[in-house]
């Protein structure tokens, strides 16, 4: 089954291997070292053995100093986790005036009356549309307005009237600012279902679909405030007779 050649090739192999003794124990080291390196490694072996590069696929560890570790740097512009952070964009613009406030004697003296009968209504103006609202009601806005989020709290400053079971504050076209405060806070946003209108013209074998589907922001009136006698004194008003 085997020719002469292999034959003769492999009883002539073990008189090769001895007459080169030299080669057999330097060959035999250089497996011992490379699996005694990839399983453990002692200190005399590698002061007297310094490989150019790690026989091994994984790193070996440097008995090194431990470096110390910088400490994590803080970001500057840090995103709020609480609501309590609220971030500069968010804050409310305090108003500017460039005269004090306005008022003559009789609201001035009508003003508690007002202010103690409860509960208030309002009819608050955004986008030049009137909404009459009390406190406790929920206002879906016919639109939805852009950079807002729920929980966020708005202020409407603009209002044509003001008042209460037997009193009526009517402004001319709207009511000082400084008299009143309504404060609504952001729910979320609501959506309508989607609809669907088929277009067609006249001698055309073709219908349209178009759909459209709104979305509305939702609010709730959180306080529909009078400001009392006491806080518009404080303000610095201008009585003036009627």
């Amino acid at each position: 089954m085997f020719s002469r050649s292999a034959l003769a090739r492999a009883f002539a192999l073990p008189l090769e291997q001895a007459a080169r003794p030299s080669l057999i124990t330097s060959t035999t080291f250089r497996a011992c070292l490379h699996q005694a390196t990839s399983t453990t490694s002692t200190p005399s072996s590698e002061a007297t053995t310094n490989p150019p590069e790690p026989l091994s696929a994984i790193p070996r560890a440097q008995s090194s100093t431990p470096r110390t570790q910088a400490p994590p740097k803080t970001p500057i512009n840090t995103i709020p986790t609480t609501r309590a952070d609220i971030p500069a964009s968010k804050q409310p613009i305090a108003p500017t005036f460039t005269t004090p406030l306005t008022v003559s004697k009789s609201l001035l003296d009508t003003l508690p009356l007002l202010a103690e009968q409860k509960p208030h209504y309002i009819t608050a103006h955004l986008h030049d549309r009137p909404y009459l609202l009390t406190e406790g009601d929920h206002l879906r806005l016919p639109f939805l307005m852009p950079k807002v989020q729920p929980g966020d709290v708005l202020r409407f400053n603009r209002a044509s009237l003001l008042g209460s079971r037997d009193f009526t504050l009517k402004g001319k076209p709207y009511i000082d600012e400084r008299l009143f405060e309504c404060r609504l806070r952001v729910l979320g946003v609501d959506a309508e279902p989607l609809r669907v209108k088929e277009k067609t013209k006249r001698r055309r074998r073709h219908v349209q679909r178009i759909t459209s589907k709104h979305r509305y922001t939702l609010l709730r009136v959180m306080e529909v405030k009078v400001k009392s006698r006491e806080e518009l004194e404080r303000e610095g008003p201008v009585v003036v007779e009627e």
